[in-house]
């Protein structure tokens, strides 16, 4: 979750950071600092909270001089979220300055080695172990690239650092691994950050660093290395296509709402080039040297692994494929059968999700093969699957995730197309009607979204003090019962679950009373006449209903919701949008903050 940002270049650097590290806000954290070269003192200014408390500090300082340093976000997991406990972290000689997002799994034992070589740490973060080391062996050794090597050989974990030193001014390295860091390449000026956003006003090119290199960089050049050998390696620079105004609220409260509000264009974006008009075929060329699978698994986590489950129905329906969906971090520690002539697609929308990038690993080791569905170009899922899907969603800006799950639907269902049409089963109705109902599609959504938010804003006064919510869905709207407890959680921090409303009366149905609200998922579709009974029993004991539904329906419940049904199971593309708006307004009513979910409580020390 934190944010990192380094500069070297022509430009006063501090505000440089500064301004980067508020564009990472969005990643969540509870204090922050820089490190910066200031004569030949290298010095760090680190605050508690939010930024604004840093610049106050920053601005007793002679900070214009500085023309390199390193800015960082901190969300802790290691110690306390104390001005002590923030980064940067220095060595025991102030020669170095460290910045990580991560988690070094060793620390304690290397913490042991460093006291016992008369090195204390000041403060409680597996962080300073490692910035401790690097200073030791810079050292023992004189150069700055020997010794982050040699540190990051003795590490265990994940880690995206950058280093400044005070002997090497004007220069920065850094290296990665299972956590983000990408470069910016500008016109006499560097970057080196956590996500592109943060320095997205400066440049669009970008290097995407691999798991075990390193990079050098100063104001007029770079260079890639293997952080093990330091032998240098060739790397790409990539253009980023979106500007800074994507990574802005554009006039919405919160990024998680513009994101809401952005799913017609994002569907219309994922379907670009992707339908023959002509012969009314989806067309998928990154698929075309891939046969259609005999078995398929999906490996995700989260809002992805609920897209998967989606996924699944219609993989199975249109393409009379056997799918399975797996939980990523589950499968990662299973022996699962997988093998030669077995596919796996991995969905991550950000491409950097570590259980997610360990299935593949796992997948490959077997001899399957993977497809990549992410947004992010160059990411780690999109260079080591074997062909990867974009979803073209843009950048996702809030921690909730909203619109990436649409553009991972949207792909989806283009795959089953594709698959189900090269086994020569795809259902002569969806053949007929799938492609022109998703063209449809952005234009009926958009329209539809304003009536939605009313509806929501509505229905959150109604329920505002529930503690608990029961989501209740069937077949497709199964997963999409799983994501609207989710986002309920994760954004409000009431509790919720979702549950296949088949199941209900097999435990769950004795916790419905009066207080406890039901959110069910009711399209007139073949199942309605089940998901109507399922109602009835929650009733039966008292339960408060919100049903969302399609016009026409006959539900008899304390707030039915109606949005239009669309086509087939695209309804799920008016159904999703409910149900984050629903989740949005309810956190916004009641005071959270939306943006950044999944807070830590201050009391809580995680080792």
């Amino acid at each position: 979750m934190c944010g990192i940002i380094g500069y070297c270049g022509h430009r006063p650097a501090v505000p440089v950071i500064i301004e980067g590290l508020k564009r990472l806000e969005y990643r969540g954290y509870d204090s922050a600092g820089v490190a910066f070269l200031q004569g030949k003192d290298l010095v760090s200014v680190k605050a508690e909270g939010k930024l604004a408390n840093l610049e106050a500090k920053l601005a007793a300082q002679n900070i214009y001089l500085a023309t390199s340093g390193v800015g960082h976000t901190r969300w802790a997991t290691h110690g306390l979220p104390t001005e002590k406990n923030a980064h940067p972290h220095l060595d025991a000689a102030r020669a170095i300055a460290l910045v990580h997002n991560g988690i070094i799994e060793n620390y304690q034992e290397l913490k042991k080695e460093l006291a016992a070589a008369g090195i204390r740490c000041v403060s409680e973060t597996d962080t300073e172990v490692l910035a401790q080391l690097v200073g030791l062996y810079f050292k023992e050794k004189g150069s700055l690239a020997e010794a982050v090597s040699t540190a990051l050989a003795r590490v265990e974990g994940s880690y995206a650092i950058v280093v400044v030193s005070r002997d090497n001014p004007g220069m920065l390295y850094a290296a990665r691994k299972h956590s983000p860091l990408v470069l910016g390449v500008g016109v006499g000026e560097n970057f080196l950050a956590s996500d592109i956003p943060a320095f997205l006003p400066y440049t669009r090119e970008v290097v995407f660093l691999d798991d075990g290199e390193m990079v050098r960089i100063d104001a007029g050049s770079w260079q890639v290395m293997d952080a093990a050998t330091l032998a240098p390696i060739e790397k790409d620079v990539r253009h980023i296509s979106w500007d800074v105004a994507a990574a802005q609220k554009g006039g919405y409260k919160h990024f998680m709402l513009k994101e809401i509000f952005e799913q017609p264009r994002v569907i219309a974006d994922c379907l670009a080039g992707r339908i023959d008009r002509t012969t009314g075929q989806a067309v998928l060329p990154e698929l075309e040297d891939i046969p259609a699978p005999e078995r398929l698994f999906i490996v995700a986590c989260g809002t992805s692994y609920h897209a998967g489950l989606w996924g699944m129905y219609l993989m199975e329906q249109w393409a009379g494929i056997p799918t399975r969906v797996e939980i990523a971090s589950e499968l990662r520690y299973r022996d699962p059968i997988l093998g030669p002539g077995d596919t796996v697609v991995a969905i991550s929308q950000s491409g950097e999700t570590a259980d997610t990038l360990a299935g593949i690993h796992l997948a490959k080791a077997r001899g399957a093969k993977v497809i990549g569905l992410c947004n992010v170009v160059g990411s780690s899922v999109a260079r080591e699957a074997d062909v990867v899907l974009y979803t073209q969603a843009g950048p996702e800006i809030s921690v909730a995730s909203t619109k990436a799950m649409c553009s991972q639907l949207t792909l989806l269902t283009l795959m089953a197309l594709a698959f189900g049409r090269k086994r020569g089963v795809l259902p002569a109705e969806v053949a007929e009607k799938c492609l022109p109902a998703l063209e449809a599609l952005p234009a009926e959504l958009d329209a539809a979204l304003f009536g939605m938010r009313s509806r929501a804003q509505e229905l959150c006064r109604v329920y505002s003090e529930a503690k608990s919510f029961l989501y209740l869905g069937r077949g497709l709207d199964y997963p999409m019962a799983l994501e609207g407890a989710l986002k309920l959680k994760e954004i409000s921090y009431i509790h919720a679950e979702g549950y296949a409303a088949g199941e209900m009366k097999h435990g769950p149905i004795a916790l419905i009373d009066p207080k406890f609200p039901s959110f069910a998922l009711a399209p007139l579709d073949s199942l309605y006449p089940k998901v109507k009974s399922n109602l009835q029993e929650v009733q039966a004991r008292g339960g408060k209903i919100i049903a969302l539904t399609n016009p026409g329906a006959d539900l008899d419940v304390d707030h039915p919701w109606e949005v239009p049904a669309g086509w087939g199971p695209l309804s799920t593309f008016f159904m999703l949008p409910a149900l984050q708006l629903f989740a949005y307004e309810m956190a916004d009513y009641l005071g959270k903050d939306v943006d950044q979910p999944r807070n830590l409580a201050k009391s809580v020390t995680v080792e």
